[in-house]
């Protein structure tokens, strides 16, 4: 492959304010661009050094795995036991656990205290991870043992799409010259199994905690192997695993709205490009004293001629000046004193003559060339999301913007799972067993709130509970979106079939399988490798209709906005405080409480939909909220009274009292 780009982190609270005191990166540095061994293979694109705070140290990560000429990210630091030793490691999509191997056992040679570092190696996009540690001995060491063999320049190959096929002929070369006798024939032998596409046996999933969905009923779990996580834990993992889709230019029209903008815009040109007119009125020189003038119109006189002695032009809001003009008077200044007569039939009943009634100074009424945007000025950054409001089409448009670059808004693919569902338009019941089912009420009401928020859905219909049903269904869905939304099948039964095809038949990482949220427990968060070594999205959301809406608002609208480009502490829904009209009582659980949110002269009072049972799809008609409830613990109340305020999420139009 070309230049591989390099950018080297590194974690110390020390260098961060000493950066002298920082030799690590600098002997990276020095190695990849200087050593006889990586003459003219890597680029060092960038260096930064952060103290040990996981924030900043994502954040470094994130910024350069976005980076389209970064095909490698090295930290040095933060691989130890200490407390304050951290580590990219949440962010990575696939982990490298021959890597890490690699690095331990090569620090091991050296030192029995290697087995206390924390090695961390993987890939988040198109892009390698290696944390390497801190001291420049061990940096040393470790860089060589990568760089041996073309290991990382091979890595990083399959990592971008690349067959690696150069480092197979010299392998098989190799291979044939040290193993075969002389004048017999080569034999060659693959002893590396990762997966790019060139006749390897499909991987196997790094982790399937789900049952075996061929083996016995018997045999299946009695208790979720998937650890629960909390609200924040979850949001976390959907934050580290979502990644922006790709660019595009669009033009500048009322199609733009929901996008969000991939670079900053800047004028083209002052506006007004000329002097112009805040008022209907007549244009004339300032030195023009109160008295009889002739009137001029477009018709009778050009823009770019100077206006006569003894004449004024009329002009409407928003018209430029003529030449000559600086300033300009208003029509309820002036008075009317003659008009054309009907014998000049294109100028017939037309203002002749007026008189002003005042002297006006230089630039009344004038609006001047870049008054309100000058050429070259920041009209929106990058980031800002284009709101149907129609502000920021208008902003575009009013400073001549044609066409400007977004990111794509996802696709969305939709399905409901289950041998009892069907479809209201086409009622087939799927189970053969005489039982008429149930209505999916699922896929409607997702997608009504979908295109609503101006996504595109593919509908892929009711899946039976059928392994090769679900795997179809999911492939296709992988093909012709950037998301996944399916619901029903995430429990413990045995024909819950999703986290096994996900994990068994698609080598998917199931992120979190069981959340500690009210309604909504068995939420599913994953990730599905697919092609160019990007992976998709994929949420498996709950059955009951009620938890599928409200996990939808609360765990997959963010990660739709954060597809879509939209800044990471936007993506989430608004939250305010408003004050509860209906006691609450508490569960152990954080919950989403269905409410009505009115306006009123003291504030804003949240009022109960009423039963909140998961199953309850009406505690949803009518909502407009959800208040979050904390979960109960020993030294909470067992319940919020009439009259606390709370949290509330907002998920429609607020209405008055």
């Amino acid at each position: 492959m070309s230049t591989i780009g390099v950018a080297v982190l590194t974690v110390s609270d020390q260098a961060s304010v000493d950066a002298p005191s920082d030799k690590s990166g600098p002997t990276i540095q020095a190695i990849l661009t200087e050593g006889d061994q990586c003459a003219g293979k890597f680029a060092y694109i960038e260096r930064r050094i952060v103290p040990d705070d996981i924030s900043q140290i994502q954040e470094a990560v994130r910024t350069w795995a976005d980076q389209d000429d970064i095909h490698w990210i090295i930290t040095t630091g933060g691989t130890g036991f200490g407390t304050r030793d951290l580590t990219p490691e949440p962010l990575l999509e696939r982990e490298a656990s021959g890597l890490v191997h690699l690095l331990l056992s090569t620090s091991l040679k050296y030192t029995p205290l290697a087995a206390l570092s924390r090695p961390v190696a993987g890939t988040i996009g198109k892009t390698l991870v290696v944390t390497l540690p801190g001291s420049v001995k061990a940096v040393k060491e470790n860089l060589q043992t990568l760089l041996n063999a073309g290991l990382v320049e091979h890595s990083i190959d399959l990592i971008r799409g690349g067959k690696g096929q150069r480092v197979h002929a010299e392998l098989a070369k190799s291979s044939g010259e040290a193993l075969r006798p002389s004048g017999s024939t080569p034999h060659i032998h693959h002893h590396h199994h990762h997966h790019h596409g060139h006749d390897h046996n499909a991987p196997q999933p790094r982790s399937a905690l789900s049952h075996d969905p061929s083996a016995p009923v018997s045999s299946r779990h009695r208790q979720s192997p998937y650890p629960l996580k909390s609200f924040s834990e979850a949001m976390v993992l959907i934050e580290n695993h979502v990644v922006r889709l790709e660019t595009k230019l669009l033009t500048v029209d009322h199609t733009l709205k929901g996008h969000v903008l991939a670079s900053d815009v800047y004028a083209l040109q002052n506006v007004p490009p000329k002097p112009t007119t805040s008022v209907d009125g007549y244009a004339l020189r300032s030195t023009d004293s109160p008295g009889i003038y002739k009137v001029l119109t477009s018709q009778s006189h050009a823009l770019t001629d100077e206006i006569p002695s003894g004449s004024v032009y009329r002009i409407n809001t928003g018209g430029p000046l003529p030449i000559g003009a600086d300033t300009v008077i208003m029509v309820e200044d002036t008075r009317l004193v003659s008009t054309h007569d009907t014998t000049e039939h294109s100028l017939d009943g037309e203002e002749k003559e007026i008189e002003t009634l005042a002297q006006v100074p230089v630039g009344e009424n004038v609006r001047a060339a870049g008054s309100d945007v000058r050429k070259d000025d920041l009209v929106l950054q990058k980031g800002e999301v284009i709101r149907s409001s129609g502000g920021e089409v208008g902003t575009l448009t009013f400073v001549g913007r044609k066409e400007v670059e977004v990111y794509k808004k996802p696709v969305v693919a939709i399905l409901s799972t289950g041998n009892e569902i069907i479809d209201l338009q086409s009622p087939k019941p799927l189970s053969g067993d005489g039982w008429g089912g149930i209505f999916d009420t699922n896929r409607p009401s997702l997608r009504a709130a979908l295109e609503g928020m101006g996504y595109e859905v593919c509908d892929l219909s009711v899946v039976p509970d059928d392994i090769d049903a679900h795997v179809a269904a999911i492939q296709r869905g992988l093909e012709i979106a950037d998301i996944l939304i399916t619901t029903g099948g995430t429990s413990m039964g045995p024909t819950d079939l999703l986290k096994p095809v996900i994990e068994r038949h698609f080598d998917g990482t199931v992120h979190f399988g069981r959340v500690t949220i009210k309604p909504g427990k068995p939420t599913t968060f994953a990730t599905i490798p697919f092609q160019n070594g990007r992976s998709k999205p994929m949420f498996a959301l709950p059955g009951n209709p009620a938890s599928a809406l409200v996990t939808f608002h609360v765990f997959v609208v963010p990660a739709l906005r954060l597809l879509g480009g939209w800044p990471k502490q936007s993506a989430q829904l608004p939250r305010i405080r408003v004050e509860l009209q209906t006691e609450m009582y508490l569960d152990p659980r954080t919950e989403f409480h269905r409410v009505l949110i009115k306006a009123g002269p003291d504030g804003l009072k949240a009022f109960s939909t009423g039963g909140q049972r998961s199953s309850r799809v009406a505690s949803l008609c009518g909502a407009n909220g959800f208040v979050v409830l904390p979960p109960k613990t020993p030294e909470s109340p067992a319940r919020l009274d009439v009259g606390t305020n709370v949290d509330a999420v907002i998920i429609g139009e607020i209405y008055t009292m």
